[in-house]
This record gives C-alpha cells, sequence and structure tokens, in this order.
C-alpha cells in the first residue's frame, strides 16, 4: 500500500469526536473526498447552511428531515440524498440517527480544531 497512496481504514480504530451532545462523527479524508460517519441523536437541528463541497447523505438507520432550498425531504433507513454545491440545507433528526456523508471536495475546515461550523 506505500507508495500508491493507498491506505487502508478501519472505523473501529478512528476517534469518535463529539461535536455536541446530540451529534458525534468519524471523519476519513482523502485528497478530494470525504467520508464521515454521523451518529445524531432524535430532535438535532443542523441549521440552515450552504458549502461549495457536493454531498451525499446515506441514512443507514433512522431518519432525517431536510430541508433543502426550501424542499422538505424525508430521508430514511437506506436512502440516499444527493446535495449539490452551494445548495441551502438543513436537517432535523426524526429519530437516533446513524448515517453516511460524503463530500467532494473535502470540507476543510471539519480537519482545523475549533473552526468546525457544522452547529453555528
Amino acid at each position: 500500500m506505500g507508495q500508491t497512496g493507498v491506505r487502508l481504514h478501519r472505523w473501529d480504530e478512528i476517534a469518535l469526536e463529539k461535536v455536541t451532545e446530540m451529534l458525534s462523527r468519524k471523519i476519513v479524508t482523502g485528497e478530494r473526498e470525504m467520508l464521515v460517519q454521523v451518529y445524531i441523536k432524535r430532535g438535532c437541528l443542523i441549521p440552515l447552511h450552504a458549502h461549495q463541497s457536493e454531498q451525499m447523505t446515506y441514512v443507514l438507520q433512522g431518519g432525517l428531515k431536510f430541508l433543502v432550498a426550501g424542499e422538505e425531504i424525508t430521508v430514511r433507513e437506506g436512502e440516499v440524498i444527493h446535495i449539490p454545491s452551494g445548495v441551502e440545507h438543513q436537517a432535523e433528526a426524526l429519530e437516533d440517527t446513524f448515517e453516511l456523508d460524503v463530500f467532494s471536495p473535502i470540507r476543510a475546515e471539519w480537519l482545523t480544531e475549533g473552526e468546525d461550523d457544522l452547529l453555528r
């Protein structure tokens, strides 16, 4: 795996980052994309925001109610929502939820201590 740049990541070896009492995550990054495991407690609201990164959210357990460009979309277990770059969105956990987010390009602000604006 060395010189090719290939890396193996094990979720159970990645520290769980507690963003708030309601949301925790684990992050894996490459050069141009980011994969994030997100654990969200029921009732958690991720406020309206937009970012340069294209986003795909795959709900593995639970459910999220998104407001995307003024449209309400509920995403449940086994479903994926694609949010294009620059589109305003917010999300609310309808129940305790476990999901995977893919971002491209990476959300560099998430990798800098104290610079995360996810829940502000």
